[in-house]
């Protein structure tokens, strides 16, 4: 009886963790799922990166080859480099120096705390709206965002007028 969904086999150098980008990934998962492991990276980049460094993206990580998971940390430290187009990065234009990248993992955190820091420092709209913890992109907040102003608001039935009985 043949199995259809049988399991890869695990190869004599099979990697229980492998490290993309400072980060342990796990060996047991496809390439494409384990990439969206690092922060930063998700479905769609993980995709492209795949395929710009030519690696099946249905094989498990932990049985890929050295060079395969070398140039994978390749693409992934560098997309531009490695041909990407720019609107697929994570932050285009960036405020300081202008030009695109893509941040990972740490990087990412930090520079996203300094980007709060900034809007709330200069006062601007979007900055004042985090002061005070309000939805920054123009959502309604009359039903949504209640956990910033307490319990759900309910309109309250009036009293029932005691039934009228016969007339004397």
């Amino acid at each position: 009886m043949v199995e259809k969904h049988a399991p890869e086999k695990m190869q004599a150098n099979f990697k229980h963790i492998v490290r993309v980008a400072n980060v342990d990934l796990p060996g047991e998962k496809s390439v494409l799922f384990a990439l969206t492991k690092i922060k930063g990276i998700g479905l769609r980049f993980a995709n492209a990166a795949c395929t710009i460094a030519k690696v099946q993206k249905g094989a498990k990580i932990g049985n890929l080859p050295p060079e395969q998971v070398a140039a994978l940390d390749k693409v992934v430290a560098n997309p531009l480099a490695h041909g990407f187009p720019s609107w697929m990065v994570n932050r285009r234009k960036d405020y300081e120096t202008g030009e695109d990248k893509h941040l990972l993992t740490g990087n990412l955190n930090f520079t996203q705390e300094n980007d709060l820091k900034r809007l709330k420092k200069i006062k601007s709209f979007r900055g004042m709206r985090h002061i005070h913890g309000q939805p920054t992109r123009g959502q309604r907040t009359r039903s949504n965002f209640r956990r910033n102003k307490g319990k759900v608001v309910g309109v309250a039935k009036k009293k029932a007028a005691p039934a009228a009985g016969p007339k004397k």
